[in-house]
């Protein structure tokens, strides 16, 4: 009842349409189950045996006609209309879970692998989608079907109905016992399938570091040992479900067996007609079909019923804070960031962030500095409000993050990641997404700005050529150069680049460096730095270490000490000039 209600809160918005639907379905059984009445009592005991009329017979081969006629009309009709449900219903499904996943926190793409995200978005739809196209449509058919074909029976011989139908309550219970198997298996299988998507995600996303490292060999070994997990699932299902129909079959034979030898017996002593046994054999031959429909359905239904498990369990998974009446938007910043007392951690009881307190003026540009794993990216992910701190605060001139509506702070921020995300459309595009109505002046001026304007004009569409998935047809300082045009095109108030220098060559980091002078003033600009030459930007330096504040000042101030500045700045410039610095 619990799966009918959710399937129902889906249908609702369609109930119209359904209930039409319903409507043809019912007209499709009656006239199923009245075609063997009328050939039974109809055609062969009246019109054949009694009446022995030619013109009678003529008109009932017409009316048989128009029978079938009518009920080809219903089942286009009714087939139209359901598949019409199951198609909206899905497309409306994709959409709202696409929505969903759009809202939900950073964390919780941390905690979920995107192979089983993507496996919800087809696998878990697709079970729902065949179930609301076929199986419900079906299963309202054949019940009522079966519901005919027993009244049927028992109005043409209650004593043989009751030998019928002993075998009922056994295909009931093979049902019953295949039907749990079947539903275990079918969750099975989707986890695995799952388990290969993310693998196959991984492995894409990572191409370069495969083959780089000859792991073709390590990442086939791994594919083929999920993909014969999921072959093993898969067919334990498949035998389930394959031993479930051949079982329920042999019972209605054997029924129907003892049922000819039953009835044969009464047609012999005049209790029955010849029509009405015909009529009943009938009966008994189709029963086998609603019957083994059912199973098959059933099985269809019962892995849509899990999919409707995994999908709610997805859309329950509560979003971030939106914008609401208790939620204030932000207004225009200056730039004034705080950490007051800031605790942090991914998972309970290991902090990343250690009562972190902090002040960075509007304007300034900083540079966070520190060895991996010292919190700086964590701490930079608290200002667009990506997380919350678990204690303490963090405030934008002066209000607390947690009182505001975070996408009315992210619009005022720019960022520039280390490995920056392109889309699969052309760069002009790419740039625009920060400013989706901007005009093509407008960025060409940020791409100016970004040092990205000369070779943007070399590619082979200029700004209307496909940067490729993830920006693959552009190598890594072309990249960062139009992630940085992407924010300048936003004009944000707060700038922050993630290690957006680290892995580019020489050239491409003189033109980073050149574009972020250009376009520092009146901003405030957080750089993540490992490079010496970018740390020199910065107008202040705070040094972290296992998530807490550990120095800070300029780099004059830093280098004529002793600390862990002096000693990241060796490792990343050279011993000799630090000492002379600090002569």
């Amino acid at each position: 009842m619990r799966h009918v209600r959710v399937v129902w809160q889906w249908l609702k918005p369609h109930r119209a349409r359904f209930a039409l639907a319903l409507c043809l379905i019912v007209l499709q059984a009656a006239v199923n189950v009245a075609i063997p009445l009328v050939f039974g009592v109809g055609v062969i005991d009246f019109v054949l045996l009694q009446a022995r009329d030619p013109a009678l017979l003529t008109w009932v081969a017409v009316g048989v006609i128009g029978l079938i006629f009518l009920k080809g009309l219903v089942t286009y009709a009714q087939t139209y209309s359901m598949n019409y449900i199951g198609q909206r219903l899905v497309t409306d499904l994709r959409a709202n879970m696409y929505d969903h996943l759009l809202k939900l926190p950073l964390d919780f793409y941390g905690r979920r692998r995107s192979g089983d995200i993507i496996s919800s978005m087809t696998n878990d739809v697709a079970a729902i989608q065949q179930a609301v196209t076929i199986s419900i449509s079906e299963v309202i058919q054949y019940v009522l079907m079966l519901a005919g074909i027993l009244g049927g029976l028992f109005w043409l011989h209650w004593r043989m109905a009751l030998v019928a139908l002993v075998v009922l309550p056994l295909a009931a219970l093979a049902i019953n016992k295949y039907g749990a198997r079947i539903r275990a298996f079918s969750k099975r299988m989707h986890e695995k399938i799952g388990d290969m998507a993310a693998l196959l995600g991984e492995t894409i996303g990572a191409m370069r570091v495969v083959k780089a490292f000859t792991m073709e060999g390590l990442t086939r070994s791994r594919f083929r040992r999920f993909n014969e997990h999921s072959f093993d699932v898969t067919m334990k299902s498949v035998q389930a479900q394959a031993t479930l129909r051949p079982i329920v079959e042999l019972i209605l034979v054997a029924g129907m067996v003892l049922v000819l030898w039953f009835g044969g017996r009464e047609v012999i002593s005049g209790r029955l007609t010849v029509g009405e046994l015909m009529a009943f054999l009938a009966y008994l031959g189709m029963l086998s079909q609603p019957v083994s429909a059912l199973t098959h359905h059933f099985s269809l239904i019962q892995q849509a019923a899990a999919a409707g498990d995994r999908i709610g369990g997805l859309m329950a998974v509560a979003p971030e804070p939106q914008s609401s009446s208790r939620l204030k938007t932000m207004p225009p910043i200056e730039g004034a960031i705080e950490f007051d007392r800031v605790t942090f951690s991914y998972e309970p009881g290991a902090p990343v962030l250690k009562d972190v307190s902090l002040r960075i003026e509007p304007g300034q540009v900083v540079a966070l500095v520190g060895p991996s794993g010292a919190g700086k990216s964590t701490l930079v992910n608290l200002i667009p409000r990506f997380y919350d701190p678990d204690d303490g605060a963090v405030r934008m001139d002066g209000l607390d993050l947690r009182e505001v509506d975070p996408r009315s702070v992210r619009r005022q921020i720019g960022l520039v990641p280390q490995d920056p995300v392109l889309f699969g459309m052309t760069v002009a595009e790419n740039i625009a997404v920060s400013m989706p109505d901007a005009t093509q002046e407008q960025v060409e001026r940020a791409a100016v700005l970004a040092y990205a304007h000369d070779f943007i004009m070399q590619l082979p569409d200029g700004y209307e050529t496909m940067a490729g998935e993830r920006g693959a047809s552009l190598s890594g300082g072309q990249r960062q150069r139009i992630a940085i045009a992407r924010a300048i095109l936003a004009d944000p108030r707060i700038l922050i680049l993630d290690e957006a220098t680290s892995a580019l060559d020489t050239e491409s980091e003189a033109a980073i460096h050149a574009a972020l002078q250009r376009i520092r003033a009146g901003r405030t600009v957080i750089l993540i730095a490992h490079r010496a030459s970018t740390v020199r930007l910065a107008d202040r330096i705070i040094v972290m270490d296992q998530g807490r504040v550990v120095q800070d000042g300029t780099h004059e101030e830093l280098i004529a000490r002793p600390g862990l500045y002096r000693r990241l700045y060796a490792d990343l410039l050279g011993a000799s000039e630090v000492a002379e610095a600090g002569a």
